[in-house]
């Protein structure tokens, strides 16, 4: 039997409509829909990263289901929850590169030791593509938003309920209440 070939970032663009895939050591990585609460929490999220894009005239809010094509040594993609690019707009196309703040909010199954042990790998990959700031959402515990950055990836700023979480300095003076995160 040959071995299956690596997936492409073309294969991305062959997905149906609606799916959701990242191409993770070659293979494409299909990512299950959302439940509300997560859905909603990054809608939140892209709609102040909008506000802030609108006010500043400066990069582009990013909502769920875009696709950034990188290039890792076992990485091709991410499609983060929400997001902040400053780079060209690609019209139709991907982006070209990292974005440079990354928002990963938890589903359902995002929990527990396989799933923290993905997560970190996955920052990782975005702070060696060059994203500056990525936060991990998780709407189940009292640690709401901890922010990882790339200037330390091991210590991230947990915020919770009642404070503004920040993405400084990949989006700077920009902030939303942890509170708006919750229905």
């Amino acid at each position: 039997m040959l071995p299956k070939p690596p997936a492409t970032i073309d294969d991305l663009y062959r997905l149906p409509e609606n799916c959701k895939a990242e191409i993770v050591n070659g293979e494409m990585v299909l990512m299950s829909p959302t439940g509300f609460k997560p859905n909603l929490a990054s809608s939140k999220i892209w709609l102040r990263l909008y506000e802030y894009q609108q006010a500043h005239k400066i990069g582009l809010a990013v909502a769920d289901n875009a696709g950034f094509q990188v290039n890792l040594p076992h990485r091709d993609s991410f499609s983060p929850d929400a997001a902040f690019y400053i780079g060209e707009n690609p019209g139709m196309k991907f982006f070209e590169g990292a974005p440079v703040f990354a928002v990963e909010v938890r589903s359902e199954g995002d929990y527990g030791p396989a799933a923290d042990k993905e997560l970190a790998e996955k920052r990782a990959d975005y702070f060696a593509a060059g994203t500056l700031v990525v936060w991990d959402v998780d709407l189940l515990s009292n640690g709401v938003v901890r922010v990882y950055r790339a200037s330390d990836p091991k210590n991230p700023t947990v915020y919770r309920r009642g404070e503004l979480a920040e993405a400084e300095p990949a989006v700077p003076g920009w902030s939303m209440a942890v509170d708006d995160l919750f229905v």
